[in-house]
């Protein structure tokens, strides 16, 4: 499995990956249909999402052209979530997450629900992602 290290886009509301790292706390989980995949490491979560009925925001400007924007949304351990800016995916990184469980580290933690997956971290902040809808928190 890659192991990865996301860093947020400069003021933007976009996360875009940095560097490749070794790192031992990277765990990568799926939504039981398999529509969400995510990737949780002490410094990020981020998930994916395959078929969505919903559009993202506009893309930034700082979100350039040759990567992908809104395929997920990523949180730090502090401050509110961001829609993704990258030219990868999270999308089968993992086993299936069954409804009611959860995976947690770094401050952040994750739940899967029948309704969509739920991250959040320690300030309240968070997502719901879904394919019907989203929400940012």
């Amino acid at each position: 499995m890659n192991r990865w290290i996301w860093a947020a886009a400069a003021g933007a509301s976009a996360a875009m990956l940095t560097s490749p790292t070794a790192t031992a706390d990277l765990v990568g989980f799926t939504s039981p249909s398999g529509n969400i995949g995510c990737i949780l490491t002490d410094e990020m979560v981020r998930c994916d999402i395959a078929s969505r009925s919903w559009d993202p925001p506009p893309r930034p400007a700082d979100c350039p052209d040759v990567t992908g924007y809104g395929q997920g949304i990523t949180l730090s351990p502090t401050g509110p979530a961001a829609f993704v800016c990258a030219g990868d995916t999270t999308l089968g990184s993992g086993p299936a997450l069954p409804f009611g469980q959860y995976e947690a580290g770094g401050g952040m933690s994750c739940n899967s629900e029948p309704s969509g997956m739920r991250c959040s971290n320690s300030d309240g902040h968070g997502f719901v992602l879904a394919r019907e809808a989203y929400q940012v928190f």
